[in-house]
């Protein structure tokens, strides 16, 4: 049973200076809390969201009963994260379109809808206004930051750029940067994105209009990425949607995966904002810690104090188990404490979302040993 979840909002005043060059200020972030923080604050859990999530991580918002937060499974009384013993936070990043400053919002320089004028934000710039709101609501570190995905970047991130605050860092279905087939994967969706006519250059607000076709596109394009080929065929294989007779049409739906696909893409773009979409994948694009060290990664993460845990799927293509198993090298290069689960599951990337048993061990197992730390 989910708890109930409150939505906050924390204003920042100050400059936040970006990797890219720009900077940002009068800005606001969307977070939630959940659980108590214990009398010496040593309980806290920081959460990095994925590409289309948020900080609603868990629980579900008084008035909105269907509403459960995107790791609900995960994180809660008694779950693998127990908010009975730590004190859970999710950010939401900036950029994003669920409540922390984005692309539609105004720019206080101007008065003027930032658009296609947001700056471009990095995993390290997410990572710097996350520990400037850990510094606010009074936790200097971390007994965990805990992602999947692109948050498992971030959690990566978080254990580099401030290692005297994170004792634990958990990397889920994550990867040390984007090799060219994903790059690919994202700027294929992008180009769908700004070749939509009501795209409009980034500044569709200011035409009452929204890029549906593309956004449609780039979440088809994304969830196919998502599922292993096995998942797909189960559900789907060439089942038709319609009975048993071809229509022998190139624009009808007639397979169910189609259809299946095509709800997604419009569910997807009715709360999506395109520019939004834009600056994620590049910042997932651009990530690459090792790109400061001639591309080696054992020097990368040689700055690290942190404890690991890296978990990936025997069937996720997008981040493969070896993307993993080469952080889990280079951190043992640098004689760190590692613990590695590669799960042998059938979902594909998605896999990190769902409640595949072995995987929810491991994630148990592994907070109870954090818990038994500060208790």
């Amino acid at each position: 049973m989910s708890f109930i979840a409150t939505p906050l909002s924390m204003h920042f005043e100050d400059v936040l200076p970006l990797q890219g060059g720009a900077s940002i200020h009068h800005y606001d972030l969307a977070y939630e809390t959940y659980g108590q923080l214990n009398a010496d604050r040593s309980n806290a859990v920081l959460v990095c969201h994925a590409l289309n999530a948020s900080h609603h991580v868990a629980g579900v918002y008084a008035d909105q009963p269907k509403s459960e937060g995107w790791w609900d499974n995960m994180i809660g009384p008694g779950k693998p994260v127990d908010t009975n013993r730590f004190f859970v936070i999710g950010v939401n990043n900036l950029g994003s379109c669920f409540g922390s400053t984005g692309p539609m919002h105004r720019n206080p320089d101007t008065g003027e809808i930032y658009g296609s004028d947001f700056p471009v934000i990095t995993v390290e710039d997410w990572v710097d206004a996350q520990a400037r709101l850990l510094d606010q609501l009074g936790i200097s570190r971390l007994a965990a930051v805990l992602g999947g995905s692109l948050g498992g970047m971030q959690a990566l991130c978080w254990s580099l750029r401030y290692p005297e605050r994170v004792a634990h860092a958990v990397v889920v279905a994550s990867a040390p940067n984007l090799n060219a087939e994903n790059i690919a994967f994202n700027e294929v969706a992008r180009r769908a994105i700004v070749t939509d006519p009501d795209f409009h250059g980034g500044n569709f607000y200011a035409h009452g209009a929204v890029p549906r076709r593309g956004l449609r596109i780039a979440r088809m394009i994304g969830h196919i990425t998502y599922l292993s080929d096995d998942v797909m065929n189960q559900k789907f294989g060439r089942q038709l949607r319609d009975g048993l007779e071809l229509k022998y049409s190139t624009q009808d739906i007639e397979f169910e995966i189609e259809s299946y696909l095509r709800y997604q893409g419009d569910k997807f773009s009715d709360y999506f904002d395109a520019n939004t979409y834009l600056l994620i994948t590049r910042a997932l694009d651009y990530f690459d810690p090792a790109r400061a060290h001639a591309g080696n990664l054992t020097q990368a993460l040689a700055a690290s104090q942190a404890q690991y845990l890296l978990v990936s799927f025997t069937t996720d293509w997008r981040f493969a188990p070896a993307r993993s198993r080469e952080i889990v090298k280079s951190l043992l290069e640098n004689q760190r404490r590692v613990s590695y689960a590669e799960i042998d599951a059938p979902h594909g990337h998605d896999a990190f979302l769902l409640d595949d048993p072995r995987y929810m061990g491991v994630m148990r197992s592994y907070f109870e040993s954090i818990a038994k730390e500060i208790a």
